[in-house]
């Protein structure tokens, strides 16, 4: 029996990769002559990054950028085939590295992911994986863009300043001095969001509470990125502050799109890509995939729907495992997961379910017990 395993990460307890080992396990339990691949799995959001550098043998670097308050930070990116680089912006922008009590997004700038870009360009890199999720910030991506070297300047040539209290005083956008190794650069964006940049579903409105917006901030910064939208398109033709995505990270979808040629994909999509999944499911006899909670969001497009999907394309069995599971994920049947089970053999604390050896002896017995049937007489 070949069985592909393909899960996600149990967020605050396994990784990709430590779960597919335990599933590995289980199934060994059940089979000893089992054949057990295990191929790494993210969304384009957090751990995308660890999955692909390990699962694609790729190199892990380390650098020291400007963080979303504008004090250094130590961020990781990954560099996978050569010369592409696996990004997360959250690395650089995201939210867990502002203290609660500081939370407020006119202040915080994307300007630390242009220096991963940047870094990452220095180092020969000229296709990009960007998961763009967890962002604290709303600037529209004019910090990245001005790391880069695109000038967002006032009426007297000045350039703007951080954060999204800059967009105020926007008067003139140019990329005249934009490093010309970007012409070589191509991006694809891992945004799971269909927001437009403003709006009532714009990325103020609907994301910027979250990252500490007070509502006139809100009404404010939706103003201003309105106003930047018009301002790059006097200089950028091709500019769309509209199109499905565009508000993802406070505006980092629309940067992308506008500045850097990038192309939104579903984050799943690009990962099931570049990890050739479908090359190993093609001859499997069964495929495992998951994630910590399975949930009718699951079946929203989340990425063990993305497997199972795939599964399906050559009519594979798939079995889903998940540290827990909500009344109302029988949808993820309708969707290509043949039946799925919850991990927890007991009373438990949250803490305790969450426990590193835990989770790995819960999801190995789980396997074990599923793949016994499999195995049958």
């Amino acid at each position: 029996m070949k069985v592909v395993v393909a899960i996600d990460s149990f967020k605050g307890s396994l990784t990709s990769l430590e779960a597919g080992e335990a599933v590995r396990e289980g199934v060994l339990k059940a089979d000893r002559d089992a054949e057990v691949i295990i191929r790494p799995l993210a969304d384009g959001g957090e751990g995308t990054v660890e999955a692909l550098a390990i699962g694609l043998g790729g190199d892990m670097i380390e650098c020291e950028v400007t963080g979303p308050l504008g004090t250094p930070v130590t961020a990781k990116y990954c560099i996978v085939k050569g010369s592409t680089a696996v990004i997360e912006m959250a690395q650089a922008a995201g939210l867990p590295l502002v203290p609660a009590e500081l939370r407020d997004p006119m202040n915080t700038t994307t300007y630390g992911v242009g220096e991963l870009i940047l870094d990452a360009i220095h180092r020969g890199c000229r296709s990009f994986i960007v998961g763009i999720g967890g962002s604290a910030t709303n600037d529209g991506g004019t910090g990245m863009l001005s790391a880069l070297g695109f000038e967002f300047l006032d009426k007297n040539g000045t350039p703007i300043a951080q954060g999204a209290r800059g967009l105020e005083f926007l008067s003139s956008v140019s990329g005249a001095n934009a490093i010309p190794e970007l012409r070589e650069c191509s991006f694809r964006v891992a945004c799971d969001v269909n927001n437009p940049l403003c709006g009532e579903r714009g990325c103020s409105a609907v994301y910027a509470p979250q990252k500490g917006a007070s509502p006139e901030a809100v009404r404010i910064m939706d103003e201003w990125l309105g106003r930047y939208a018009e301002t790059a398109k006097k200089a950028f033709p091709n500019a769309d502050a509209n199109y499905p995505g565009a508000g993802a990270a406070g505006g980092l979808g629309f940067a992308f799109m506008t500045f850097l040629g990038g192309v939104l994909e579903s984050g799943i999509s690009i990962i099931l890509d570049e990890t050739e999944l479908e090359r190993y499911i093609a001859d499997a006899d069964v495929v495992v995939t998951g994630e910590g909670r399975i949930d009718f969001q699951t079946a929203m497009g989340k990425a063990p729907i993305g497997v199972a999907k795939l599964a399906k394309l050559h009519e594979k069995r798939v079995v889903a495992f998940a540290g827990c599971v909500t009344e109302d994920a029988e949808e993820c049947n309708l969707h290509g997961i043949d039946a799925f089970f919850p991990i927890i053999r007991g009373i438990t604390t949250l803490d305790e379910a969450l426990d590193k050896s835990n989770a790995h002896k819960n999801l190995a017995a789980t396997a074990y017990q599923v793949f016994r049937l499999f195995n049958a007489k």
